[in-house]
């Protein structure tokens, strides 16, 4: 029986997926196979040895030490685009209330609470509503800075809704091309693109390379009064530069999904509870997804949606299946192979991937190894982690 140690709640219908029979699934569950989490914080948690997976229902993996479990033999995944839809209607709801002071008209409207006569109320309302007046979003262009799942379906709707869009992805992936409409203009520069751009939607993940990318020197390209959009990361922007940035004016507004107590109170602020994936939709997808790709790795071998190994699958085409994490130097694979031969082992079927500092293979055999393959592929040097799964 597979057991999955569960962090956070979790949709119903994620957790509904793995068989009563086949698995043992719950917060407390001891001797893991794997984990399956949202936003709980692993950096500082004990986990058990035997954890080989972890499957975060949600595409940012800032909570988990990646590279340390990938250093253990631990395939970490995630579920791009499974919370796509829900982002990319928080957007469109920020992109209509960073143009219209739609905010500002309704808290205004709350303040008339002491006026009983109708009349009154309409009289007040039509003198003051030029006070919360916008413009449209037609017609002005939007900078998608990050074109996978959610900065795709978030420039094809702007486009649907009268925008231009200008894209920028140095790292598009052949997918997510497909997904784009061949309307949005890319371009080949975040500076390029910030300084044609009133409005700029922010969709890369919060990585190294990401940390600060809107920073006082972006933000001195953007175009006079536009205004910037995070529905991705905090880390994403330097704060004290947008602050500055809004301050002079370059900025005409700061619209964001990741709440700092520096932006309490200003008026050119507007401010979410970090729900951009919260629909009861989203949930379920990630949850479902998450659980899919941990049940296919577990019982298959198969990585789909890792952050730290290949994306690595093969079908079961009979016979007994060896896996093997390992650090990504020459001649592992071929060492394996001849522990394989030395033991009169026929090879079906294999694939392996490389992916950084690491890789993984899946070899499928005609017979069953013995224990003694089994210890002799894991004593290779530069094996992290191997695993032999039945026949399915």
């Amino acid at each position: 029986m597979y057991k999955i140690r569960t962090y956070n709640s979790l949709a119903a219908k994620g957790l509904d997926r793995f068989s009563p029979g086949k698995y043992q699934v719950g917060p407390e569950v001891s001797d893991a196979d794997a984990l399956m989490l949202r936003s709980q914080k692993l950096h500082d948690e004990s986990i058990d040895k035997s954890v080989i997976a972890a499957a975060r229902a949600g595409a940012g993996v800032n909570n988990i030490p990646v590279d340390d479990y990938a250093g253990r033999g631990i395939v970490v995944f995630n579920t791009p685009g499974a919370n796509a839809n829900a982002v990319k209607e928080l957007v469109a709801a920020a992109l209509l209330l960073g143009s219209r002071d739609i905010f500002g008209g309704m808290s205004y409207v709350q303040t008339l609470g002491d006026v009983e006569d109708s009349a009154q109320m309409h009289k007040l309302l039509e003198a003051n509503k030029k006070r919360f007046a916008g413009s449209e979003i037609a017609g002005l262009t939007l900078g998608v800075v990050g074109l996978g799942a959610i900065g795709a379906m978030v420039a094809n709707m702007a486009l649907e809704m009268g925008m231009k869009v200008a894209g920028f992805d140095p790292a598009i992936s052949i997918e997510s091309a497909w997904r784009l409409s061949s309307r949005v203009q890319k371009v080949n520069s975040l500076q390029a693109l910030v300084s044609v751009s009133d409005f700029v939607t922010l969709h890369v993940p919060a990585i190294p390379a990401t940390h600060g990318l809107i920073n006082q020197d972006i933000l001195a390209r953007f175009k006079p009064g536009a205004r910037l959009l995070n529905f991705a990361r905090d880390e994403i922007v330097d704060l004290p530069a947008v602050i500055a940035s809004l301050d002079s004016g370059r900025l005409s507004a700061y619209i964001s999904d990741f709440p700092r107590p520096e932006l309490l109170g200003r008026k050119n602020v507007l401010l979410l509870p970090h729900i951009g994936a919260s629909t009861s939709e989203a949930e379920e997808n990630c949850a479902m997804m998450a659980a899919d790709q941990l049940m296919d790795f577990l019982e298959n071998g198969n990585i789909r949606n890792s952050v730290n190994y290949p994306d690595t699958q093969m079908a079961r085409n009979g016979g007994y299946r060896i896996t093997f994490c390992n650090e990504n130097v020459p001649k592992v694979l071929g060492h394996v192979l001849t522990v394989l031969a030395d033991h009169n082992l026929n090879v079906i079927d294999m694939v392996n991937l490389s992916r950084g500092d690491f890789a993984y293979s899946i070899i499928d055999v005609e017979n069953e190894p013995g224990a003694g393959v089994m210890r002799a592929i894991d004593s290779e040097e530069h094996v992290i982690r191997a695993r032999l799964l039945p026949p399915s």
